[in-house]
């Protein structure tokens, strides 16, 4: 990997490429650390630890907690490409521009970005609505027609800092190196690794008990909380391997190209594969999953002071927590897999390619038969991929919820003591999927462009 990059550094117009994507990404994090007029800058959004607002805050790098300027995050760009995707299967005008090239791109981008600040603006609004639940506005007004104008003030903050930040991805995406969503993501995924690991050493280092309803740190070696941090490492460099383990993975289906004489000179008659990759999606069902998860928990604060018994209930549903968010997670995952393998890949089309270049599958009949026996193939290598994505989000999250149930001293149960370290560890899943799936995408594209200038010895 560090070689790759080493070798990339070398081309003048690599070179600048991620040169220019770095400097996206530092703008970003300065603007995540901005905070929006009139929020107390010394509170922190919480939410009652829902995990709606928890995965929400992930995606954001911290900036959702900190009410900054780029508070939604990607989120609303995430959720708007999901909808014109889908849109785009089931209205035929927005699919036969997905197919007319660069111009078709150049309409279905400004439809999205349009989306982007309708669903931005529903974003803010529930986001305004928790901090003034809260309490977190200080002494602005928050009735009247004072309280209006600075509610639209606040409001009109995020939508810009989610507009910037759009603005910003599909910068990357023309200039840079990678893909633009996913590098933001990776950036606020990595900004959070800092506070993980002083936490860690801070529990290493301090005991933790309870005096009566209280949780107390008293100075002194914990043995506790250092097998929990050693176990967490641990747990975390096994899903990295595991993660670069399916990343890798292939099912190669055979294929024999009959012999043909051109002029004097005899082609084909050579055996060669057909690889599928298990993880043909990468990191975007997990990507889209959380963007989609995180909505419902802002859009319940809507709701969340009702009188009316009923619509509490639903708020309370909507806001994601336990059991319930770790199965809708995990059918989302599986979900947009398919669905991203299906717009991704299509097997009639290669069928007919290899039909073209005078390829077969043995022992398959070349045509229909061939598109659908390379149709079964995907399926089951795409499930086999969907489930691992699926599995590896959501394993971290049960093994938390688990420890719910294990007290530790008294009522307070071990994730109540060591909140500090158990708490970003259910979404650990998700963040290295992320993390790592981006870094691979990312050596794959340099790796692309370095063989399309004829560079040599980049592998060696």
């Amino acid at each position: 990997m560090f070689r790759t990059f080493a070798n990339a550094w070398k081309i003048k117009e690599l070179r600048n490429k991620i040169l220019f994507t770095l400097a996206v990404l530092f703008i970003y994090r300065i603007g995540a650390n901005i905070f929006v007029p009139f929020v107390s800058r010394d509170g922190v959004l919480s939410m009652g630890g829902t995990t709606a607002f928890n995965i929400f805050n992930v995606l954001s790098g911290g900036a959702a907690e900190r009410m900054t300027l780029f508070a939604l995050g990607v989120s609303p760009y995430i959720t708007a490409s999901i909808v014109v995707q889908l849109l785009s299967v089931a209205i035929p005008a927005l699919e036969r521009l997905s197919k007319m090239g660069d111009e078709g791109k150049k309409k279905i981008d400004t439809i999205t970005r349009y989306i982007t600040i309708v669903i931005a603006v529903i974003m803010a609004i529930g986001y305004y609505m928790m901090i003034k639940a809260d309490g977190l506005l200080g002494s602005t007004p928050t009735t009247g027609w004072m309280g209006f104008f600075y509610a639209v003030v606040i409001i009109a903050s995020f939508c810009a800092g989610s507009s910037i930040v759009m603005w910003l991805a599909e910068k990357i995406n023309d200039k840079g190196i990678g893909n633009g969503i996913s590098l933001i993501l990776f950036a606020n995924i990595i900004s959070t690794l800092p506070n993980l690991a002083i936490s860690m050493f801070q529990l290493s280092t301090n005991n933790v008990t309870t005096s009566g309803s209280s949780i107390v740190t008293i100075p002194g070696f914990n043995w506790r909380g250092t097998l929990i941090s050693v176990l967490t490492i641990v747990v975390i460099l096994l899903l990295v391997w595991f993660i670069i383990f399916i990343s890798d993975s292939e099912r190669r289906i055979p294929v024999q190209y009959a012999k043909k004489v051109v002029g004097r000179k005899m082609y084909g008659g050579q055996n060669s594969n057909l690889p599928i990759k298990v993880n043909m999606t990468g990191v975007m069902p997990i990507i889209f999953a959380n963007a989609i998860m995180s909505i419902p928990g802002l859009i319940a604060q809507f709701m969340i002071n009702s009188e009316n018994e009923t619509v509490q209930k639903v708020a309370v549903f909507m806001s994601g927590t336990g059991w319930i968010y770790v199965t809708i997670q995990f059918i989302l995952v599986l979900a947009f897999a398919y669905f991203y393998v299906a717009i991704s890949f299509n097997p009639t089309e290669v069928a007919g390619n290899l039909q073209k270049n005078g390829g077969s599958i043995p022992g398959i009949r070349p045509g229909k038969a061939t598109s659908d026996y390379i149709s079964k193939v995907l399926s089951r290598v795409t499930l086999i991929g969907a489930l691992s994505l699926s599995i590896i989000s959501i394993v971290p999250h049960v093994v938390v919820l688990i420890l719910n149930y294990v007290p530790a001293d008294g009522a307070h149960s071990i994730v109540d003591i060591y909140s500090a370290i158990l708490s970003p560890v259910a979404f650990a899943g998700t963040s290295i999927i992320i993390a790592v799936g981006v870094i691979l995408e990312t050596i794959r594209e340099i790796e692309a462009q370095m063989t399309m200038r004829h560079y040599k010895g980049f592998l060696e």
